[in-house]
């Protein structure tokens, strides 16, 4: 809106409002959850998503903010990952930031998720998952390598993981335990085979309150 206000009024060059600089971008994202009863008269439902979001900066802005870039993994995303430990693409910073998870944002996230979920009994049901996906750089960013979306190395860049989950439905309220197995990592980690990590750093356990998606 004020980009159009400033254009209409001959302002070029950076724009400010209230004399400070302003960010620009644009940024959507959108999902879709189908779920299907599997046996009829019964609660057993297999649910999938797919969710899909991009961020692109212009005018004053060269990145879209820190703020408003797209992270991937946690309890209501991969579940085998924790939350911002993946990505952009193949990327993994330095050994000595790893536990900082700064630079693992993206402008660009694809994730698919599919679930099927079964009672156990009373208010206790199961679930197992099966979840993919990453989020990417739109531009190119040399401090950060294998970042940007490319065809060429797009499945290879999907992050993979499965896993089983506890849910306790007391009917306004659904606590949730999820125990994510890691089969892919997009990064390098020693091993060129599909099925790169390693059992004991494989598991990744959440506690969440409500469904995933």
């Amino acid at each position: 809106m004020f980009d159009g206000i400033y254009s209409l009024c001959g302002v070029k060059g950076e724009k400010h409002l209230f004399g400070t600089p302003f960010s620009q971008f644009v940024k959507g994202q959108a999902q879709l959850v189908y779920s299907r009863r599997l046996v009829r008269g019964t609660d057993q439902w297999l649910v999938s998503r797919v969710l899909i979001g991009a961020a692109h900066a212009y005018g004053n802005s060269k990145v879209v903010p820190y703020s408003e870039q797209f992270y991937i993994g946690g309890a209501n995303s991969i579940r085998a990952f924790t939350v911002r430990s993946l990505g952009p693409g193949s990327y993994r910073p330095p050994t000595d930031m790893q536990n900082g998870y700064f630079d693992q944002t993206g402008t660009f996230k694809l994730e698919l998720n599919t679930e099927y979920r079964f009672p156990i009994v009373s208010i206790l049901h199961g679930a197992v998952f099966l979840d993919a996906g990453n989020i990417w750089l739109l531009e190119n960013d040399p401090a950060r390598p294998g970042g940007k979306l490319c065809g060429k190395t797009f499945l290879r860049d999907l992050a993979l993981g499965t896993g089983v989950g506890l849910r306790v439905d007391i009917g306004m309220l659904v606590l949730r335990g999820d125990l994510g197995y890691g089969l892919h990592a997009p990064y390098y980690n020693g091993t060129n085979h599909y099925f790169n990590i390693a059992f004991k750093k494989a598991f990744a356990f959440h506690l969440a309150i409500g469904y995933p998606f």
